[in-house]
């Protein structure tokens, strides 16, 4: 065979079982220098421990085999994994914010030669500038960490793996904080990468970045590798249908119409911050889609709304009523339920079960003398796993156990038992596979069937046009516009979104 037949990295018939669990069922891939291949699946799918075999983290099980530039290879740690050659970018950044750009490079290694106890930081500093001016990130060596953003951040973390002169990249949803802007860079990056020879891995639950990035794409599904092609034989619904097993209706949108009735009113508000005069009504039923770019105010608004943020100016409006929501306990005891787009961070307590997540909200009404009703809350989380088809081994599991759709249909669950009327939620499907974003939609869909009056904010416009039955679009901490879902296209809403501030209007409706 000729050497550049040979595959850069080879996976056969690999397989890995847990406690009571077969993660992995003779899972085979291919990586070719030069080449992005985008592993895809459901979280549970088995991507992961793939990725942790092959960074060595864990080992497979006895059968398989990988191979690595043509040779047998089994990492044992993840150092032997980048001495060899292979690195990963993992999703949640491995970095030290209180570290400059070239200190958290070098991480895990020293400068010189032999075994030293101090790092030569002038030396480091010059390698590292060298390194970042050959990739094209225009980043300061000596820029402290944890004042540059999230992308910039990534970009530091991608030229730390590389700094082990990688031929294999392995980047775990490297996009999920970042805008398109940012990813539009991230991919440019990519791209140069592979055209030196470098081999990509690429794991994503974004489909259209695999469509715009992929040179070939392996799907995997309950563990076992079930499809594998070159990315211009896939198409989305084919690659939708692999992945989670049955065809997905995309393009179905909402079929319900909202009452007339207004259920929450914004009237002129402000922050000293960012925003600046927002007005615009949600009716109840209604499904009101807030989109814009990374840094448009659309967060900055839902937590002026609910009191987190303190407001400069204007007015809140529920059910005909002015209500002063002066901080987030007063917008629930007025039936305002928010969902953060950290759900990790600020949205689950990760080490308590189901059940504690759930009855967190609604604790006083299932205490008596300040004994908390422990069969009480148990009898709610149930109702809650069953309607919302929570996949849990138990009410008594712990959350951070849980997939990313099924931690959100936790908080969901939550604030259905508040039995709150507006609802607001803050990327829903952030980090969640395309099957468990459609039982979101339906999810939320039957809220405003019931009545429900919902506020969906993202960053991802097919997700915006799916859902909702209007669309308002922030620019700049103002109010570009609002349309209606029938007259709405990725064009219109993107025009809107990158609208200047000047010429930003008052929204209406």
């Amino acid at each position: 065979m000729d050497s550049a037949d040979i595959p850069l990295l080879e996976v056969r018939d690999v397989s890995k079982t847990f406690p009571g669990v077969r993660a992995l069922r003779g899972v085979s891939l291919e990586l070719h220098a030069g080449e992005v291949l985008a592993v895809c699946g459901e979280n549970g799918a088995g991507k992961s421990t793939l990725m942790n075999i092959l960074s060595g983290i864990m080992p497979a099980d006895e059968g398989g085999r990988i191979s690595f530039r043509g040779k047998p290879w089994a990492p044992r740690t993840p150092r032997d994994a980048k001495d060899s050659g292979l690195a990963i970018v993992h999703q949640e950044l491995q970095l030290v914010p209180d570290l400059d750009v070239a200190q958290n490079i070098a991480l895990g290694r020293t400068s010189g030669k032999g075994p030293q106890l101090l790092v030569d930081d002038r030396r480091n500093r010059r390698e590292c500038a060298k390194l970042l001016d050959r990739l094209g990130i225009a980043i300061p060596v000596g820029a402290r960490l944890g004042d540059l953003s999230v992308a910039e951040q990534q970009m530091v973390e991608i030229a730390r793996a590389l700094s082990y002169d990688a031929k294999v990249l392995i980047m775990d949803e490297p996009t999920a904080a970042l805008s398109q802007q940012e990813a539009e860079k991230l991919f440019d990056l990519v791209e140069q990468l592979t055209a030196e020879g470098l081999g990509v891995i690429y794991i994503s639950h974004r489909l259209h970045e695999v469509m715009r990035l992929a040179d070939r794409v392996t799907v995997l599904r309950d563990g076992e590798s079930v499809f594998s092609t070159d990315r211009s034989e896939v198409t989305r619904p084919l690659l939708i249908e692999k992945m989670v097993g049955r065809p997905i209706e995309e393009d179905r949108r909402i079929a319900s119409e909202p009452a007339p009735e207004v259920a929450l009113e914004v009237s002129h508000v402000s922050t000293e911050a960012l925003l600046d005069d927002i007005s615009f009504t949600l009716r109840r039923g209604e499904i009101l889609g807030l989109a814009g770019l990374m840094g448009s105010g659309r967060t900055e608004l839902a937590r002026a709304i609910i009191g987190a943020d303190p407001r400069s100016a204007g007015t809140i409006t529920i059910n005909g009523r002015p209500v002063n929501v002066r901080i987030p306990s007063d917008a629930v005891a007025r039936g305002i339920g928010y969902l953060s787009e950290d759900r990790k961070g600020s949205g689950l307590l990760l080490e308590k079960t189901v059940s504690d997540n759930i009855a967190i909200a609604n604790l006083p009404q299932n205490t008596r003398l300040g004994v908390v009703d422990g069969a009480a809350l148990d009898t709610i989380a149930e109702k809650h796993v069953r309607n919302l088809s929570i996949r849990t081994p138990s009410i008594h599991q712990t959350v951070h156990l849980l997939s990313g759709g099924n931690q959100q249909k936790v908080i969901i669950g939550r604030w259905l038992e508040r039995d709150t009327d507006i609802l607001i939620v803050d990327e829903p499907t952030r980090g969640i596979d395309v099957g468990a974003k459609e039982e979101i939609y339906t999810i939320l869909e039957g809220l405003a069937e019931a009545g429900k009056s919902i506020i969906v904010i993202s960053s991802e416009i097919p997700e915006i046009l799916r859902i909702s039955h209007r669309i308002a679009v922030m620019s700049e901490g103002r109010l570009a516009g609002v349309v209606d879902r029938a007259g709405a296209t990725q064009d219109t809403l993107m025009a809107l979104a990158t609208t200047g501030r000047d010429s930003a209007v008052e929204g209406v409706g």
